[in-house]
């Protein structure tokens, strides 16, 4: 089955999921059938050691609506999703686990809300069915990035996302980034919802969750507020923290010099001396590095590089 441009493209990353992917294909063409005949559903395996490739090998023999992206091995969740955008040629784009806790049923609800006029909608798991440490994390994890990001979506890790094709085309995600992909979005102008969807207790395979990712969740948010916030005017954020630690390191040292002066105080023996220095000289460090990166952004053109709504010529 050949087309110009299919009205949807199905985005699913796959780590070792042979057991899931059946029932997983299977509903996805049960639902699509219902919406459109034009669509594809796009299947990147990221290093799969199970029979994974090999199933959907063969359903893509049979039906080319179904492509396969196998990547050399695993590089995580945001390098698959980036290969799947890059595949994808639908007008609107879902990407939705391979694991089925997500359930494929709630794909016409996303594309509803998008075309209510969001331009990325992501699906909130108000009643989830993981274990309570992953819950909380997760809740604090939502929490943090809404205060820090100005995005407020209660489940920003959601698998199931729609996208409008303009806000994929371009998108540079690696690391954990996958994130923040809402963060990216409302950044660059789209207009960014969700909605309420159920969310089942894993059936098949094992949670790709571990302990480590919570932590990096938040390394890569910082990540995401340079890139959004601070990529335009990094000296911004490099040089606030210089200032910062410059003037609690002056304030050291001006508060020991008026007692040198007036009480006569040995400096030579006190360690806050040795701190209020390291604090001036580390925020002189960060003002320059603030600096040398406006520099960069300056040549580099960063700040001509704008969201384009439409063009009336």
């Amino acid at each position: 089955m050949s087309m110009e441009r299919p009205d949807l493209s199905i985005v699913v990353p796959v780590l070792n999921e042979a057991e899931s992917l059946p029932e997983l294909c299977h509903r996805l063409k049960k639902v699509l059938g219902g919406i459109t005949d034009q669509y594809e559903l796009i299947f990147v395996d990221d290093g799969s050691t199970d029979s994974s490739f090999e199933l959907l090998a063969g359903w893509h023999k049979q039906d080319d609506r179904v492509k396969v992206v196998q990547l050399r091995r695993n590089y995580g969740k945001a390098t698959a999703l980036a290969a799947g955008f890059r595949e994808a040629r639908g007008t609107q784009i879902i990407t939705i686990d391979a694991d089925l806790q997500d359930q494929p049923e709630e794909i016409p609800r996303i594309i509803a809300k998008l075309e209510d006029g969001y331009d990325l909608v992501s699906g909130w798991r108000v009643r989830r069915k993981d274990p309570y440490r992953i819950v909380l994390a997760s809740r604090i994890f939502n929490a943090v990035t809404g205060w820090l990001t100005g995005v407020r979506l209660h489940d920003m890790n959601c698998g199931l996302k729609g996208y409008q094709r303009g806000v994929v085309e371009g998108l540079a995600i690696q690391g954990g980034l996958h994130r923040y992909i809402p963060v990216i979005a409302q950044w660059q102008g789209f207009k960014v919802g969700e909605i309420e969807v159920e969310h089942h207790p894993r059936r098949y395979g094992t949670s790709k969750y571990g302990s480590g990712k919570f932590l990096r969740g938040f390394l890569d948010l910082l990540t995401a507020l340079v890139l959004t916030r601070y990529l335009q005017r990094p000296l911004h954020l490099f040089g606030g923290l210089g200032l910062a630690l410059t003037s609690v390191g002056l304030a050291i040292n001006l508060y020991l010099t008026i007692g040198w002066l007036l009480r006569k105080w040995w400096l030579g023996d006190r360690p806050l001396l040795l701190l209020g220095v390291l604090l001036m000289l580390i925020g002189v460090q960060f003002i320059l590095f603030g600096l040398l990166a406006e520099i960069v952004a300056y040549k580099n053109g960063s700040g001509a590089e704008v969201s384009v709504r439409r063009r009336l010529t």
